[in-house]
């Protein structure tokens, strides 16, 4: 919610600053080891990220510590899987996003995104609020158990 009492649409956000590609203040890189990933804005209520994927990287399964959003793929294609979690079990979903696509996540969001494909994906990632922590799960036979938990500021 905005503070005039307005929900905000992420997936907007993000495809604003992806047709506004021309605008970003960073040249795009693609790292061979890590994801690249760069800030491109903040405002009271969300925060706006740019991504990069070469083929086979991905995140490891977590959450956003209470923050909901958004992700817009600009360039190539992502997979999600989407774990939901209950009754001590765990099931996956996954989806391809391809570019021009985008998915809103709410706060309780849990998942892990990767480039299965054979090209460089690009996205854009908005969260609301910002960013805080980010809690990290390894997913076995008894379901979800926390891994780590970083800290803006401290890990990224």
């Amino acid at each position: 919610m905005t503070a005039t009492g307005v929900r905000l649409d992420h997936l907007a956000i993000a495809r604003r600053f992806s047709a506004a590609a021309d605008e970003w203040a960073v040249a795009l890189r693609f790292d061979p080891v890590e994801r690249w990933y760069h800030r491109l804005a903040v405002a009271d209520d969300h925060e706006v990220w740019l991504l990069t994927w070469l083929p086979g990287q991905a995140t490891e399964i977590h959450d956003h510590g209470g923050s909901a959003g958004a992700f817009f793929v600009h360039g190539g294609a992502l997979v999600e899987d989407t774990v939901s979690a209950g009754d001590g079990t765990a099931r996956i979903v996954s989806r391809e996003l391809g570019e021009g696509a985008g998915r809103r996540f709410g706060s309780h969001h849990i998942h892990r995104i990767e480039n299965r494909s054979a090209r460089p994906a690009i996205s854009v990632h908005v969260y609301g609020p910002a960013l805080t922590t980010m809690t990290k799960y390894h997913l076995g036979p008894a379901g979800l158990r926390v891994r780590a938990v970083e800290r803006a500021g401290a890990q990224w």
